[in-house]
């Protein structure tokens, strides 16, 4: 059982990892497409990934194979919402710095326990109501609103990391017995139509300029697709709260990445508010685990 945690964990780290190079990518891309472009491609070139995903499915094969899903309408919304939460942040990737876009990006866990509540009926309890204060503390302290230098860019981040909750919390309220590769399956899917009918009418698509930047734009597309597979694999294998402490990876990785390929060190900016925002994150994970042991038991 042990083995199985770690190799978990590893499987996770790698996800992390494949997102944020993913997000690299999109900045280096930034400057040429724009971000319902990229939200495009990201789209089409990930469903390769998600059908492999739904393919080695057991759980899939074991409900017959079944593609339609009961609540299809709302998987369908989800691929809409996921559509806004990737402009959002895409946006905020091409204008902010990559380590305090990504770093403000992870108040998801805040979102998602606000959402739980209003969509769930969900009790949280004031710890839990104290750790999502305490988490927007530390994002009010990253964006700094009242700052000479504020950008409304910085907003961006935050607005994607609830639509990216939203697409948490409506995930738990589809049947138990759709499969979660269908389930990302749908939401990809409807994505792809979702940004290419926003870049149809918006503006169109630009030609993609060289080989080199095709390169870049499939590698994206395979990233993503990689790093979603590889975080289903690994919740497969062991509980969430296993794995939710190492995706906090991601932000010393992405300043790191920041560092190397685009010269920026936003130190400054980011300490001590993105503390408190792994420390919000964190601390909702440690009391829901706790939670769920004491009901169990």
């Amino acid at each position: 059982m042990q083995n199985i945690v770690i190799r978990a964990i590893l499987i996770c780290l790698i996800a992390t990892v494949f997102f944020d190079l993913m997000g690299l990518v999109i900045k280096l891309l930034s400057p040429t497409y724009t971000a319902y472009e990229l939200s495009f491609y990201r789209n089409f070139f990930s469903l390769l990934p998600c059908l492999i995903a739904l393919w080695t499915s057991k759980r899939w094969k074991e409900s017959g194979k079944v593609f339609v899903i009961r609540q299809w309408k709302l998987a369908c919304l989800r691929g809409l919402i996921v559509v806004v939460a990737q402009l959002t942040f895409y946006i905020s990737l091409g204008k902010v710095a990559f380590a305090t876009a990504t770093t403000i990006s992870y108040c998801t866990a805040l979102f998602m326990t606000a959402f739980a509540v209003i969509l769930l009926n969900e009790k949280v309890g004031i710890i839990r109501w104290a750790c999502v204060i305490v988490g927007f503390v530390g994002v009010l302290m990253v964006v700094k609103p009242a700052n000479d230098s504020f950008s409304w860019y910085m907003v961006f981040p935050v607005i994607a990391a609830a639509f990216y909750a939203l697409t948490g919390v409506t995930a738990r309220m589809i049947d138990d017995s759709v499969s979660t590769p269908l389930l990302n399956l749908y939401s990809t899917i409807f994505s792809l139509i979702g940004s290419f009918l926003i870049a149809f009418f918006v503006g169109g698509f630009s030609p993609i300029e060289s080989g080199k930047d095709f390169f870049w734009i499939t590698a994206m597309g395979v990233f993503g697709g990689i790093a979603v597979l590889c975080l289903i694999l690994s919740y497969r294998m062991t509980e969430q709260s296993n794995l939710a402490p190492f995706t906090y990876f991601g932000i010393p990785l992405a300043f790191l990445l920041g560092w190397l390929f685009f010269d920026e060190a936003p130190v400054n900016d980011l300490f001590p508010g993105a503390i408190l925002i792994v420390l919000g994150g964190l601390t909702i994970i440690w009391r829901e685990r706790r939670i769920k042991i004491t009901t169990s038991g």
